[in-house]
């Protein structure tokens, strides 16, 4: 558990979940509009999921969904949905924590989200994103001593 309440990995990473939430609470209340159509990919091992025992036997790690033609009762939580949708002509019901997703895709937006399953906060079960970057600098921890720093971004940003 991260005790730095501006872990800015695990706030981003809340801060994109949240697009998933609010994309699929979208389709919940609308439908997908046009032509776009949502692929997901999530941790069929995480605590909360609940998928059927066969198919978690067949997908021990990762299942994809593709919500597009065919699914029905979508519904949102603040933490998880759940959708029904057909396998081998089999209907079934899943159930699936947002901290679970590890892909979110819509390629009718050319939109996508990857997240990290390794890193997760015991707090609120939030994985961080990778916070490495190139940096040129032989210490990159803050200043000591309380007194700020001016910092220049002109090395983030692209040419």
């Amino acid at each position: 558990m991260t005790s730095n309440p501006l872990d800015y990995g695990r706030l981003m990473q809340r801060a994109l979940r949240s697009v998933v939430h609010e994309a699929l609470a979208v389709a919940v209340e609308e439908g997908l509009p046009g032509e776009h159509h949502f692929y997901i990919s999530f941790d069929t091992s995480h605590p909360g999921v609940d998928v059927p025992d066969w198919l978690q036997a067949q997908y021990p790690e990762e299942l994809t969904i593709v919500l597009q033609h065919e699914y029905w009762d979508l519904a949102v939580t603040s933490d998880r949905f759940s959708v029904g949708l057909s396998f081998s002509e089999r209907p079934v019901k899943l159930t699936v924590p947002f901290d679970a997703v590890l892909t979110f895709v819509d390629p009718h937006a050319e939109f996508g989200l990857k997240f990290d399953p390794h890193e997760v906060d015991d707090e609120d079960e939030l994985g961080d994103l990778d916070e490495s970057l190139d940096d040129d600098d032989d210490d990159p921890s803050p200043p000591k001593g309380g007194k700020g720093e001016v910092v220049s971004l002109d090395r983030f940003r692209k040419s």
